[in-house]
């Protein structure tokens, strides 16, 4: 059974950084993709970041320039690096992956604000 652990979510200022891991009990290896999505309050989840098995990565334009998604094999594990965070990243993000049918994590929440 999948089983994606989402962590390092947080309160961060404006401007601010944060690094969100996604752990597979499993092995990200067989995932042909890994993704991040997000849910704001009242709004549907979106789409943030994914990167495919061969390391090919792409970018909601809301985030392209400020996050940045990775993924290490050996961990199992995806990363999430959140750079010159805004009130507006405010969400709860999720990992998936896609072993055939999608998988999800339970979320981590992330709160921007002063």
């Amino acid at each position: 059974q999948v089983q994606l652990v989402e962590s390092g979510g947080g309160l961060v200022q404006p401007g601010g950084s944060l690094r969100l891991s996604c752990v597979d009990s499993g092995s990200i290896f067989s995932s042909n993709v890994m993704a991040w999505y997000r849910q704001a309050p009242g709004k549907q989840r979106e789409w943030v970041a994914s990167v495919t098995k061969v390391g090919i990565t792409n970018y909601a334009d809301s985030v392209k320039g400020r996050f940045t998604i990775a993924r290490d094999n050996p961990k199992n594990t995806v990363y999430l690096q959140m750079n010159s965070l805004k009130p507006d990243d405010t969400a709860v993000y999720y990992c998936a992956a896609l072993k055939g049918a999608w998988y999800w994590g339970q979320g981590t929440q992330v709160t921007v604000s002063s």
